[in-house]
């Protein structure tokens, strides 16, 4: 029998509360969890909304999806992939969607930072996954994860001194080990972090001045 006659291929449209996203490989932005009227489900997004879907999106907060449905008559099973996501004002306005931004749903202060990064199996396989989820770690204890993004790459053509990754100011690094990557982080964005701790420093010294002088 033919696959024609295994599945069956409709569209749907769904709305629920954003639960969390579904990461594969430490990294790689997959699909949503939303709560429904009808339980909780998983939604796999297109490619064109993985590359750009903003990671910031807070969770529960109210979405609509729209994309196809797949559903395996053989197994009774089926399988959502979202083509369209569009946040609502709220659950009783549900009519009064709007189409939810990519990147830049908020201004950002400052341009982002690009991380490049190998994903290829060469390069995985020397640690490149070990190393991505420092990477994401490092820049979230550094508070630079809305600042700076990991981008997954094809092959870079130095596959035995994997794993390579290049920072936002060109600079190429190969053997790239995990135990290696807070030092990396620091040494790229030191500056940044230097500054943005004395306009701390000057914001609570402003503060303590207008204390003194109350």
């Amino acid at each position: 029998m033919s696959n024609s006659y295994e599945t069956e291929t409709t569209a749907f449209c769904l709305e629920g509360r954003f639960l969390d996203f579904v990461i594969k490989d430490g990294y790689k932005l997959k699909g949503l969890l939303l709560a429904t009227s009808e339980g909780e489900c998983y939604i796999k997004l297109a490619k064109h909304l993985r590359i750009a879907f903003d990671w910031r999106l807070p969770r529960g907060t109210w979405l609509q999806v729209v994309g196809e449905k797949k559903y395996d008559r053989k197994k009774g099973t089926f399988k959502l992939k979202a083509e369209r996501v569009m946040a609502a004002s709220s659950e009783s306005g549900r009519n009064s969607s709007s189409p939810l931004p990519a990147n830049n749903a908020k201004p950002q202060p400052t341009k982002v930072a690009t991380i490049l990064v190998c994903q290829k199996s060469d390069c995985m396989k020397r640690g490149g996954k070990a190393m991505c989820q420092a990477l994401q770690s490092a820049l979230s204890d550094r508070g630079l994860e809305d600042r700076v993004t990991i981008k997954a790459t094809g092959c870079m053509k130095n596959c035995k001194a994997g794993p390579n990754l290049v920072m936002p100011d060109k600079t190429r690094y190969s053997h790239i080990q995990a135990t290696q990557v807070p030092a990396l982080i620091d040494k790229h964005f030191a500056v940044d972090q230097v500054k943005q701790r004395q306009d701390r420093v000057g914001e609570v010294a402003m503060s303590t001045a207008n204390i003194a002088t109350i």
